[in-house]
């Protein structure tokens, strides 16, 4: 979906018009001077990747012709999944371990 088009409906490709018309709706909303349009596109992954989409998702979103573009672009944004995997792995071992029998330990006692 585009957010600014031109008379035809189509994507802005002539420099002037779109300079014209971005630079318009810029200034009307109060952003920044200097905004660009791509930094539209970076702001939706940067904050589509916060809320913990999945980076097909994003690749999606952006339309990125492969998940090696947006993980090239944006991977630096994604968190690290090592702290999460290693909780997981120690469970799966604790679980492992508390399912084997165990060996009877020290001296039995017996009562009299």
């Amino acid at each position: 979906m585009l957010v600014f088009t031109s008379s035809e409906g189509g994507p802005l490709r002539n420099s002037n018009f779109r300079r014209r018309v971005w630079n318009g709706a810029v200034a009307e909303a109060g952003l920044v001077e200097g905004l660009r349009i791509h930094d539209l596109r970076h702001t939706c992954a940067s904050l589509l990747i916060a809320e913990g989409a999945h980076p097909r998702a994003v690749m999606g979103h952006l339309g990125h012709s492969s998940i090696t573009v947006t993980m090239d672009r944006y991977g630096h944004l994604f968190p690290s999944d090592m702290e999460a995997l290693a909780k997981a792995l120690n469970a799966t071992r604790g679980r492992t371990l508390a399912a084997q029998p165990r060996p009877s330990r020290g001296p039995r006692v017996v009562e009299l």
